[in-house]
């Protein structure tokens, strides 16, 4: 596997893709098969990326120059700015979840029958949160009914101290 730092054309988007190979990278681009993740732009190019350096001989760091991708489960290895960035988003998300939730109702275990009777016109509208089964929120999204899940889990108000 080979990591390139790429970077579209109109916005200047840079961004981290994985390749099998250089020849594939050139394949992709040649066929039109890459655009820019955050954009969609298709005119994408390879951007200036740092050189691996192997550490000094008497360093304990290892350097793997053909790792393979990193899997779901797997953990990953962040520098320091990338988790300040990363803590920063996630503090903005969940300021972002907690003002959505200012004018929301918990209603708990009763989100799924509350959901329906204001999606069916049986009770009034209004903006609800609580818990509800990934199978029951599945069936929920196939009859139309518009939910979504929260990013971070809430606390209920009884639970609270």
């Amino acid at each position: 596997m080979i990591v390139f730092d790429l970077k579209c054309q109109s916005q200047g988007h840079v961004f981290e893709a994985w390749f099998g190979s250089s020849a594939d990278y050139a394949n992709q681009q040649e066929r039109g098969l890459l655009a820019c993740p955050i954009c969609g732009d298709p005119q994408v190019t390879k951007a200036v990326m740092a050189p691996a350096v192997a550490a000094k001989g008497n360093s304990r760091s290892v350097v793997v120059q053909d790792a393979p991708a990193p899997t779901p489960d797997a953990p990953v290895a962040i520098s320091t700015g990338d988790a300040a960035k990363m803590r920063a988003m996630v503090e903005a998300l969940a300021q972002a979840q907690q003002k959505l939730l200012e004018g929301s109702t918990w209603v708990g275990r009763g989100f799924a029958e509350q959901a329906r009777a204001m999606h069916y016109g049986e009770q009034a509208s209004g903006s609800i949160h609580g818990e509800v089964a990934p199978a029951e929120a599945k069936a929920l999204m196939e009859e139309g009914v518009p939910v979504a899940p929260l990013p971070f889990p809430v606390i209920p108000p009884e639970a609270k101290n």
